[in-house]
């Protein structure tokens, strides 16, 4: 089934073309990553297949039976309302049958709740509330009383996940899901359950994501936003590489092939008298094509860094028996770690085990309950927080960058002006002169990680760097870690990205605990997975030594009374008349509407089952003497 054809969109702002002419279609059962830059227009093309946006040009088509739901990044809640309610404010047909079901319940008024259970049955929505309790379990959410606005980032985004997940469960059978960076948040447990849903449930789903791993689990088809086109590719993320590789490299043979012809056909164009002949006419619109292809710029930014780093002494950072906590929750206890030059350490743990909290200390941003900091004299620390830029509203992005310095030093001597800088991060001539209010989410990540290492820092702590980042910035931002002469903290969720940079890590176990492993993310992953089967075994085999112990020791069989043969004989003609009398009773209470006679059926034939456990519980009693 045909859920979205779109044919030649094209959407600019102002003078800026944001893709022009594509074309694209949306199959159910499709599993699609949309990737480009940032800025290119991913989020503007997921709000016109939500009819949320307008475009210039062109059609969408979109099947009438089809229903969309959308995860947006920013999540927008009224901190008053509890978990529940905010649950509960979905406008599906199913949740909506529930909340007027649970309203008349209890008013007395027979009309309105055989109305409200006519409405149940024809939404198929009984089993709702078991389903909303049980994804909330999953996402750790357990106390639905709790008021929106005393949760923290990543349990907002854990609540809203779970809301979408029940809408796109109540919601009509032909469901288009729709997600913008549905990982950004999440603790990395949450990450691999949302992975392992999607990925093994029918449905029907597009998603920007810059998780490398969760993408190529979850999806097969990855569409690439770049130079106003729309570009498929299936299979996954290496793929996706190798492809678009392939297509620049037939590209540039295309463009150099058309220089040639070009050069030759301007010598022509040049020695032609001003009177034109049909024939001379057709060979001047081939050129100005030919010129086209051979003209365009193919030319692609890229950030390349290599800067003069002020050099780290003997002394870079010791961390001596710290202790932190806030109230009875320890965050550090007793922690000491001595810093390494060129050290790339990763941070994982849950959400509100002490990250944030950690690397504050570090910085000197937070106080720590005893313990000692010796921070060397040559440290200079650059810090990329999740809290983003704080910058003046109309203040342009050039003049923002222009406050640290005019040029940034270069290892070979040489240095780069503030815009040469800006243009290594992508940000064109036009940008630079804008104001950073008018920046999208992501552009202005770029321009928070171009301030950290414009400052040129020699000790790196990046808090969820990741976040809002695109593939592209993402891909050279590694390859620059990696060549990073200096000491590197990362706290990140993205497991593509620290198995790619982090030599150990320290991981957060909650209550001040926190060990280091040398490895890398998945490394660590696989042996606390190890780890923790070998427990299970262990515990399993005390339990199996322990339950040799209290067999009891086989005693001589007893046998029946005369009034106990007596008693399993009535019994064993009484069972078939009490599962008859069940059977009955439930059929009856399948086909009734009345409020007062479903009560009433439903408490005879409780009785019933009762009575049915309670003789067949004798029965075997009776059986096991006989």
């Amino acid at each position: 089934m045909n859920y979205v054809t779109a044919e030649n969109i094209t959407k600019s702002y102002g003078l800026r073309t944001l893709f022009n002419n594509i074309s694209f279609h949306i199959n159910e059962g499709d599993k699609i990553a949309l990737v480009a830059k940032n800025g290119t227009g991913k989020s503007t093309l997921l709000k016109i297949i939500m009819q949320q946006e307008p475009f210039d040009e062109g059609e969408i088509m979109i099947h009438k039976d089809i229903q969309t739901v959308f995860f947006d990044q920013e999540i927008l809640f009224d901190p008053q309302l509890s978990i529940e309610d905010f649950m509960m404010t979905l406008n599906s047909g199913p949740i909506m049958a529930l909340k007027n079901y649970q309203k008349v319940m209890h008013s007395g008024d027979t009309d309105k709740l055989n109305e409200a259970i006519a409405q149940m049955e024809f939404h198929k929505a009984w089993d709702l509330e078991n389903e909303m309790q049980q994804i909330l379990s999953q996402l750790r959410i357990t106390d639905l009383e709790i008021k929106m606005g005393r949760l923290s980032g990543g349990e907002v985004k854990r609540v809203a996940l779970a809301k979408l997940l029940l809408e796109f469960r109540a919601e009509h059978k032909h469901t288009l899901l729709i997600m913008d960076e549905p990982t950004n948040h999440l603790d990395v447990d949450m990450v691999e359950w949302l992975e392992q849903y999607l990925s093994m449930a029918k449905i029907t789903l597009l998603l920007v994501t810059h998780d490398r791993y969760f993408l190529d689990s979850v999806c097969d088809t990855i569409w690439e936003m770049e130079d106003q086109q729309l570009y498929l590719h299936k299979g996954s993320y290496a793929q996706y590489l190798e492809n678009k590789a392939i297509r620049e490299e037939n590209l540039l043979a295309t463009i150099d092939k058309a220089n040639n012809l070009y050069r030759k056909e301007l010598e022509w164009m040049r020695r032609q008298p001003k009177a034109r002949t049909t024939k001379s006419k057709s060979r001047i619109e081939s050129f100005y094509d030919t010129e086209k292809v051979a003209k365009q710029n193919v030319s692609k930014d890229s950030l390349s860094l290599d800067f003069e780093m002020k050099r780290l002494g003997k002394k870079i950072l010791e961390l001596k028996h710290l202790n932190k906590s806030f109230g009875d929750k320890k965050i550090l206890d007793d922690f000491s770690y001595t810093f390494q030059r060129g050290e790339k350490v990763g941070v994982i743990g849950g959400n509100g085990v002490g990250k944030s909290t950690f690397l504050n200390i570090i910085q000197g941003l937070e106080p720590y309950d005893s313990g000692t900091i010796e921070t060397g004299e040559t440290i200079k620390i650059g810090y990329f927080s999740q809290k983003g830029l704080a910058f003046k509203e109309e203040e342009r992005v050039i003049d923002f960058i222009k406050e640290i310095a005019e040029y940034y030093p270069l290892a070979n001597g040489k240095s780069l002006s503030a815009s040469q800088f800006l243009r290594l991060f992508l940000f064109d001539d036009q940008t630079q002169y804008s104001p950073i209010s008018k920046l999208s989410g992501g552009e202005k990540r770029r321009l928070h990680l171009m301030y950290v290492l414009y400052q040129n820092p020699n000790f790196l702590i990046f808090d969820e760097p990741t976040n809002d980042l695109d593939l592209q910035t993402l891909t050279v931002l590694e390859n620059f870690l990696l060549q990073f002469q200096g000491c590197l903290i990362i706290v990140s969720h993205d497991r593509y990205f620290m198995d790619r940079i982090i030599d150990h890590t320290l991981v957060f176990e909650g209550e001040g605990k926190i060990s280091d492993f040398v490895g890398n993310f998945t490394e660590y992953r696989e042996f606390a997975k190890e780890k923790e089967s070998q427990q299970k075994e262990l515990e399993k085999a005390i339990k199996k030594e322990e339950e040799k112990k209290t067999i009891p020791q086989p005693t001589e069989k007893k046998k029946l009374s005369f009034k106990e043969k007596r008693e399993l004989e009535t019994i064993e003609k009484e069972l078939p008349e009490l599962e008859k009398k069940r059977d009955e009773l439930s059929a009856q209470l399948q086909n009734e509407t009345d409020y007062d006679v479903i009560s009433k059926i439903s408490e005879e034939l409780q009785s019933v089952i009762d009575e049915l456990e309670r003789k067949e519980m004798r029965w075997l009693e009776l059986q096991e003497i006989g």
